[in-house]
């Protein structure tokens, strides 16, 4: 996958001594260990507790390439690219299967406002890998629009997919990521780690907790208001065991050279158009980052108003929506799980 963020939407707090890069720890020391590097268009840092002295980082790299090559839809020798332009031989993989299929929940769940088979209109948007937006009018959306569906598209038994129109594009984007979160965790506790934050372009997950110190992992959520070049913090949670992933619209748009008129990067998979809205950003915490990036993704599309409605219904989700009153300051929402999660 390739993001392009511009900057991550969340900051991980220690107040711990030194933290030192995987090839470099000293064997037999129980401390914070720090392995970071580039991936999926943006960074990612592995920090976690351990006195395991093992270069982990060629194992980590490796399990962010295998997931490369079965969803980055900016390489052309992915399992993904493969399915989009037609090839319906791929089999794919575990690590495509498990977020199809969460993908399928939460499709069915939003009324079809998380839909993975919304590449075409992504890419149409400027969006895509190659960042090229076409002429878009009402006709050219709704001509768009039926190869979109996620009921137009099947995961069969031998793992190959069925598409019922060949230009169906699958775009993974606002799931693979908080996904490849939960599979590097999977990994540390496979070595028995069980103390660690794992960030991959501002998705995370964190579990156990800060041992050194005796507290809880510490995550602040930026200003989404902040110039560039600040690092204000708009909330501090502490954060056991769950994931965490933050969506926005405030940064990442594409300007029309002709109109000049800016696109906000959610895509609405009902109408086919661009999302504009009072929301700014939202904030999930789920039992998983591959859940809570989706949802958050989500709930973008969905709005202020049907998302309250939507958490009703799913109280195990913890939820800060920031959103602009009808005078244009920023208010802020939390459910209550995600408010008895706030640190002062």
């Amino acid at each position: 996958m390739e993001y392009r963020r511009l900057f991550n939407w969340v900051t991980v707090l220690f107040f711990v001594g030194a933290i030192v890069s995987g090839c470099q720890n000293r064997k037999g020391e129980r401390e914070l260990r720090l392995i970071a590097g580039e991936a999926q268009g943006s960074t990612y840092a592995v920090r976690y507790i351990s006195e395991l002295s093992d270069n982990l980082k060629p194992a980590v790299d490796s399990i962010l390439l295998s997931i490369d090559m079965s969803m980055s839809a900016y390489r052309p020798d992915s399992d993904i690219s493969k399915i989009n332009t037609g090839d319906s031989t791929v089999v794919v993989d575990e690590n495509f299967r498990k977020v199809y299929e969460m993908s399928q929940v939460i499709w069915r769940e939003s009324d079809g406002s998380f839909d993975p088979t919304i590449g075409k209109l992504v890419r149409a948007w400027g969006f895509g890998p190659d960042h090229n937006r076409i002429a878009l009018d009402s006709a050219k959306v709704d001509s768009l629009l039926q190869y979109c569906g996620f009921d137009k598209v099947r995961l069969n038994p031998d793992n190959t997919i069925y598409k019922e129109k060949a230009e169906i594009t699958f775009d993974f984007n606002a799931i693979a990521q908080g996904y490849t979160v939960d599979v590097i965790g999977d990994f540390l506790r496979s070595k028995g780690i069980e103390d660690y934050v794992v960030e991959v372009g501002g998705e995370l997950a964190a579990h156990g907790r800060n041992t050194l110190q005796d507290r809880n992992w510490l995550i602040a959520i930026d200003d989404p208001l902040q110039d560039e070049m600040e690092r204000r913090f708009i909330a501090k949670v502490k954060l056991e065991n769950l994931g965490m992933a933050t969506s926005g619209n405030y940064r990442k748009t594409v300007t029309d050279s002709i109109t000049g008129e800016r696109y906000v990067h959610t895509v609405d998979p009902i109408s086919g158009y661009t999302k504009k809205s009072n929301l700014l950003s939202v904030t999930v915490l789920a039992k998983t980052a591959m859940e809570a990036d989706g949802y958050a993704t989500t709930f973008m599309v969905m709005g202020l108003e049907r998302t309250k409605e939507f958490l009703k219904t799913k109280p195990e989700l913890h939820v800060l929506m920031l959103y602009t009153d009808a005078n244009n300051e920023m208010q802020q929402y939390a459910t209550e799980g995600f408010s008895a999660l706030l640190v002062e």
